[in-house]
């Protein structure tokens, strides 16, 4: 078991490694790199190389290979021995995946890396497998987290509803389920978005409670929670990303269960807003989804939820039209990165949708719905239940299920296949699109 004692060693670690010190070249040198300064010694051979870093820990130089012209080494004195490497610039330094803007932090940041592994070698190896996850840091806030977001069993969503707010018949039918069984969100499974990340100042990685040493790029950090780890341990780190919403700073065009997740929400706030306000006013408008709102006013209303989120004014008196609501609600689906009916998904739909018999379709298409990802199948469930609806008016709004799924189909369903689109594979999408719809009731059972 890791001890703290071993921990803050690391840090000592880096304290104690070797300065970089530059060897300054005294002659002019014309053909020197403008992307170079004074440690440029142009072409000469190792021995050279040798005398003038003078055995001193941390000494360094760029010289040019005798043996390939045009190509360059940095040359630094570690453990009594010159360390070569090749020299590459792209508008920064870099002779491995770490990229800096001088040769100085470059050869600081390397000193560092050597000197660890060669006084905790053994030691870093195995932190990330001995390191228990269940007592980390992140482990305790997120239990916390969890515990105070758990939801309120007998309510469908997680905002308090203003007095005198409309619930729709649907939002009814979910109550019920709500009552039966509440929906904890923070315990859908979600990946994490690991991104190289430059720390400042002293930071302990969130998965062994290491000191993360180096002067750039010292780990990973999620972009959606913020977990900061080193690179190796991030590869231990189970799918329990918790979004904070200070990372999370837009709806559209973030993964659904991304925003849930930091909305403590079961579904995406946007689609209850909008669809509370469309079986509210807009049931029987003729053409609903199929009729294009005013492309501004849609874009003006994205714009608005994206920055103020769940306290946007979508109410009539704010926009009357009631397609520019049904807009951005067709447009949030169409701009997810992965689909509501997922990539991996797909191709169970379609395979159920084949089958010769609807007998046949209905459980194959039950079972495709239950593969989805908790977010996705509880946000599916939802809209089939709303466009059944729309479809009991379809004598006032001319939308039956055949229009709705034809609208729905390209915005709910992708191929991953990102070649050519196979156009005859649309009427199949269309038509498992059309038997959520009219079967949503046993489906979604």
């Amino acid at each position: 078991m890791i001890n703290d004692m071993e921990r803050r060693r690391m840090y000592q670690l880096q304290q104690q490694a070797p300065i970089p010190h530059k060897v300054v070249c005294i002659r002019e040198k014309h053909n020197r790199p403008p992307f170079y300064g004074k440690e440029f010694h142009g072409m000469i051979s190792r021995e050279q190389t040798d005398i003038y870093l003078n055995d001193r820990e941390g000494a360094y130089l760029v010289r040019e290979s005798q043996r390939a012209p045009g190509t360059f080494t940095l040359c630094m004195r570690f453990g009594g021995v010159t360390k070569n490497f090749k020299l590459y610039y792209d508008g920064q330094h870099f002779v491995g995946e770490k990229r800096f803007y001088s040769i100085h932090d470059l050869v600081a940041d390397g000193l560092i890396a050597l000197y660890l592994e060669m006084k905790a070698g053994d030691y870093i190896a195995m932190m990330c497998n001995e390191s228990n996850y269940e007592l980390s840091p992140y482990m305790t806030l997120n239990s916390r987290r969890r515990k105070r977001n758990r939801p309120d069993p007998a309510s469908p969503d997680f905002y308090e509803r203003p007095p005198g707010d409309v619930v729709t018949k649907t939002e009814e039918i979910l109550a019920a389920a709500f009552e039966r069984n509440s929906i904890n969100v923070q315990n859908y499974e979600k990946t994490h978005v690991f991104k190289v990340h430059n720390f400042k100042g002293l930071h302990w990685c969130d998965f062994c409670g290491n000191f993360m040493w180096g002067l750039i790029a010292q780990g990973v950090k999620c972009e959606d929670c913020g977990f900061g780890a080193h690179k190796k341990c991030s590869e231990n780190v189970p799918n329990d990303c918790c979004p904070d919403l200070k990372h999370v700073t837009r709806v559209y065009g973030t993964d659904l269960t991304t925003l849930v997740k930091a909305h403590n929400t079961v579904r995406p706030f946007v689609v209850d807003m909008c669809i509370k306000q469309i079986e509210h006013r807009g049931l029987g408008a003729e053409g609903l989804y199929r009729v294009s709102g005013f492309n501004d006013d849609i874009e003006a209303l994205r714009l608005t939820i994206d920055k103020d989120g769940e306290d946007s004014d979508i109410s009539r008196d704010a926009y009357e039209d009631i397609n520019v609501i049904a807009g951005v609600l067709k447009l949030y689906f169409r701009l997810l990165p992965i689909p509501l009916i997922t990539f991996d998904a797909y191709p169970l739909f379609l395979a159920a949708i084949r089958k010769p018999s609807q007998e046949e379709k209905l459980p194959f298409l039950k079972e495709a719905i239950m593969t989805l990802p908790p977010a996705h199948y509880q946000t599916l469930k939802y809209l089939m239940a709303h466009l059944y609806r729309v479809a009991e008016r379809s004598k006032e709004n001319l939308m039956p299920t055949h229009n709705l799924s034809t609208v729905f189909c390209p915005t709910l369903m992708r191929s991953p296949d990102l070649g050519t689109p196979d156009l005859s594979v649309w009427k199949y999408e269309s038509a498992a699109i059309e038997m959520l719809i009219t079967h949503q009731k046993i489906l979604f059972d």
